[in-house]
Parts: C-alpha cells; sequence; structure tokens
C-alpha cells in the first residue's frame, strides 16, 4: 500500500498520565481527597510526601500546567504531528470505589485543563485505573474528555466504542490511526471487558498469535493509503527490565501484520527498546506525571526520571527513522530537565536493558539535552 508525503512523520509518545489523586489536589478545582488505601486514607498525603522529600509545592493551587511543567516546552519544540498519552485516572465525581482495587485515582472534571494543557491528541484509556470509580465513572471521563475536545481510545459505552481506532491527520496528508488496548498484567480485571451493552475497556484475553492477528485485521479495516498505525498496550508489571518472550512474540506479531509502532506502557520506569523489522516497539515507557515522589522501595529504578519519546516514521513505509527522548525530572510534582548525569544514568540503564535487543541509547549532540537510539549496525536507517 502506498502512502503520501515524503516529509517524516513524528509521534509524541508517553507513558502513564496519573493527574488523580495527590495531583488533583494541587490544582484549582481538587476533588474529594478520600481513598481506601491500606495505608493512606487521604490524597492530600501524597503531596505532603512529595513535599518532604523535595520542597514546598508553591502557590497551591498550582496553574493547570504545573504538572507538565517542562514537558510542555520540549513538545511545543519538536512539535509532533500527533501526541498520544495513557490517560491512567478516571475524570469523575462519582464514589463507586472499584471492588477489589487496592489503588483508585480520580480527578475532578473541573481539572481537565490540566490536560488539555498538553494538546494531546489522542487520550489511550484501556488501563488498570480508568474504571477505578465504576462504570458511571467511565462514562462521566468519556463525556469530560469530549466535552474538552480530547479524542479518546480504548474505551467505550460499549465494545465497538472501545475497540474503535482513534485517527489523528498528519500534515503530509495522511493520518495516524491509534489502537489503545490492555492485559491483565497490568492489573484490568476481566470484568472491565467492553460488552455489547456494556461500557469497559478493550481487554486482551491473552497475548496470542490468534489475539495479535485479531487486532491487525481491525485496523486493516479502516486504514488507508497514507496511514501509520500504532498499537498502544498496557501491559506487564511495575516494576524490572525483564520482557516476558510473551510480549515479544506479540509486539512482533503486530509488526508482522502491518503495524508501525508498539507503544507499551504500565511500568513505572522505562523498560527497554526493540527496532523489529525497521518499527519501533516500546516496552514500557515508564510514568510521565503522577504523585510517586516521596515513595520509597524502588529507588534502584530511579522512577524520578521520566521520558518523552518522539520516534520519526518514514510517510511512505512506516519505518522508523530516528528516535529522539526527552529525560526528564520530578520534583514538586513538576517535571523539570534532567541533568547530564541522570540522563547519562538513563543511557545507561537502558542500553544495559536493551542488551537482548541489541539497542543503546545515547546523549544527542547539541545543548537542548535528548537522548537518541543509536542505529543497530545492521540498519543504520536509524538516527
Amino acid at each position: 500500500m502506498g502512502r503520501v508525503g515524503r516529509t517524516p512523520v513524528t509521534l509524541a509518545l508517553s507513558g502513564d498520565v496519573m493527574t488523580g489523586r495527590g495531583v488533583d489536589q494541587i490544582l484549582p478545582h481538587p476533588g474529594d481527597p478520600a481513598l481506601r488505601e491500606g495505608y493512606i486514607r487521604d490524597a492530600r498525603d501524597y503531596v505532603a510526601l512529595a513535599e518532604a522529600a523535595h520542597g514546598t509545592v508553591p502557590g497551591r493551587p498550582v496553574d493547570f500546567t504545573w504538572p507538565w511543567g517542562a514537558a510542555l516546552d520540549v513538545m511545543d519544540a519538536v512539535a509532533p504531528d500527533a501526541r498520544v498519552v495513557n490517560l491512567e485516572t478516571s475524570v469523575t465525581t462519582s464514589d463507586d470505589f472499584a471492588p477489589g482495587k487496592a489503588v483508585n485515582y480520580r480527578m475532578h472534571p473541573d481539572n481537565v485543563p490540566c490536560l488539555t494543557a498538553a494538546r494531546p491528541d489522542v487520550c489511550v484509556l484501556a488501563n488498570n485505573h480508568v474504571l477505578d470509580f465504576g462504570r458511571r465513572g467511565l462514562e462521566e471521563t468519556l463525556d469530560v474528555l469530549r466535552a474538552a475536545g480530547l479524542t479518546s481510545a480504548g474505551a467505550g459505552r460499549d465494545a465497538a466504542g472501545a475497540r474503535r481506532p482513534a485517527a489523528v491527520a498528519t500534515r503530509g496528508g495522511g493520518r495516524v490511526l491509534v489502537l489503545s488496548c490492555g492485559t491483565a498484567s497490568s492489573g484490568i480485571p476481566a470484568r472491565w471487558a467492553a460488552g455489547t451493552d456494556r461500557p469497559g475497556v478493550d481487554f486482551l484475553p491473552d497475548l496470542s498469535r490468534r489475539t495479535a492477528d485479531a487486532l491487525v485485521r481491525r485496523l486493516r479495516a479502516v486504514r488507508r493509503d497514507g496511514d501509520l498505525t500504532v498499537v498502544s498496550i498496557h501491559w506487564g508489571s511495575n516494576w524490572g527490565y525483564a520482557v516476558p518472550p510473551s510480549q515479544t512474540a506479540f509486539a512482533r506479531r503486530l509488526v508482522d501484520g502491518g503495524v508501525d509502532v508498539v507503544h507499551g506502557h504500565s511500568s513505572h520506569h522505562p523498560r527497554p527498546i526493540e527496532v523489529y523489522r525497521g518499527r519501533l516497539v516500546l516496552y514500557g515507557c515508564g510514568d510521565l506525571v503522577d504523585d510517586y515522589e516521596g515513595i520509597r522501595g524502588y529507588e534502584r529504578y530511579r522512577d524520578d526520571l521520566r521520558l518523552l519519546y518522539f520516534p520519526s516514521l518514514d510517510a511512505r513505509t512506516g519505518e522508523l527513522t530516528g528516535l529522539r527522548v526527552a529525560p526528564l525530572l520530578a520534583r514538586r510534582l513538576t517535571l523539570r530537565r534532567a541533568p547530564a548525569a541522570d540522563a547519562d544514568w538513563l543511557c545507561e540503564a537502558l542500553t544495559r536493558a536493551g542488551q537482548p535487543f541489541g539497542t543503546c541509547l545515547e546523549p544527542e549532540p547539541g545543548p537542548e539535552g535528548f537522548l537518541r537510539l543509536r542505529p543497530p549496525a545492521a540498519d543504520r536507517r536509524v538516527s
């Protein structure tokens, strides 16, 4: 299938954007802070933890742009064709705490300008927190996002809505199709699956070849000349660099079927990167926005370091032509550019983790502080 335009298509891809709980409490319209967690019962305590670790959050309530911080300038400077974020919170006033959930995220609907501040083209929702406040909370989330002009994928009022890919027009005349789905390994309960007449998420029953082929068929049914395709998938555990063979096989099956980018997320820190048959596979993007500062126990993963991924794709073939990565540092519930020493730490950690896939991150020349994917020896087209 031919493609329109010759200018590369650049995407902005992020991991988890968790604007609920503590983040919600510092915004202009904080919701009910009540929680039902085992140790913390008030969302404001997460703000206190962050402040104890790194200093007072100034001028509360903060501006709606505060949780994004330097990420906004970075995205504006790159000017991607499409911005895709995993929105891992419900946007609701519902008090229907999901049974059996240890952690529940919600942001007050009046704080939705915090999301529009980043101008995401697609909010993917097939994750393990979007139904934290029940189906009523999900339906309100969908209504609030739509009213704010935000496009979502991966959740809907029925299975057809949850499975429908989002489409973003590119400057070259094509589109980016984004399909959002999730698995039980990320903590999504099977009962959250959307049904014929039941709101829910696009829940994958397994990572079999049959399931991968079904996703490919759904994209082929709506794909047209000039389209690039992204499968955004919520999978895997919160911590650790190991990638299960089932995920690798599934991602490669998607690429074999014509998918251009596999956008994986769920882990709280970045996981390895793969370039398979010239296509980008991100096994875990790590968190971007959250309230985890001051929470101890996993310091060796440096989850205070956050990444924004900017892959550039050949508009005609869908192959990866380059990957720039912006390293950011979370402090006082906002993001700033990561110092060079922290960026070097990320390069070393992800290069070590990427050894099974032959991928390596290195500092990009220039003052902007980006990292880049070093071209594999067998494919110097990536730069």
